[in-house]
C-alpha cells in the first residue's frame, strides 16, 4: 500500500537522517550524487569541494532534485521524500555553527551550498502481509 505524505511529514522526516541524494544535470548528463546534508530552517545545507562538480553546480544557481528514504525489508515498509529547488554557494556567515561539516565520504569539503526547497513531496511504503 502506498500514502502520499503531508507536507509537515516530510519535513519532520528530513531530520531522521544526514545523508541524501543530490540530482543535477551537467554537459546534457543526469548526475545523482550521496551527499550528507544538514537541516537550517527551511532550507538544507551541503559541503562540497572547492574543485568539484557540485561547486559548478552552486556557482551556476542551479535547479536540483534532493532525495532521501529508508526502507526496512523485514518490516516491509519505508519511505521517500522528493524535494526540487534551486542550490546556490553559501556565504560562511550564512551557515550555522551548528551544520557540521565532517562529510560522511571523507576528504575536504569547505564549500558550503544551501538548496532553497521550492516543492516537497514524499510517500510511504508498506507491503501487505499474504
Amino acid at each position: 500500500m502506498i500514502s502520499e505524505l503531508q507536507e509537515q511529514q516530510c519535513r519532520e522526516l528530513l531530520t531522521t537522517t544526514t545523508v541524501g541524494r543530490i540530482g543535477f544535470v551537467v554537459d546534457e548528463r543526469v548526475h545523482i550524487f550521496p551527499v550528507n546534508y544538514a537541516v537550517s530552517g527551511d532550507d538544507l545545507l551541503v559541503h562540497t569541494s572547492s574543485d568539484g562538480i557540485l561547486r559548478r553546480v552552486g556557482d551556476a544557481d542551479s535547479m536540483v532534485a534532493f532525495e532521501i528514504d529508508y526502507h526496512d525489508d523485514l518490516a516491509g515498509t519505508g519511505w521517500s521524500v522528493l524535494m526540487h529547488g534551486q542550490i546556490s554557494t553559501a556565504s560562511d556567515e550564512d551557515v550555522p555553527t551548528t551544520a557540521g561539516r565532517a562529510p560522511w565520504a571523507g576528504a575536504e569539503r569547505v564549500l558550503p551550498l544551501r538548496f532553497r526547497i521550492e516543492s516537497i513531496s514524499g510517500r510511504r511504503v508498506r507491503r501487505e502481509r499474504p
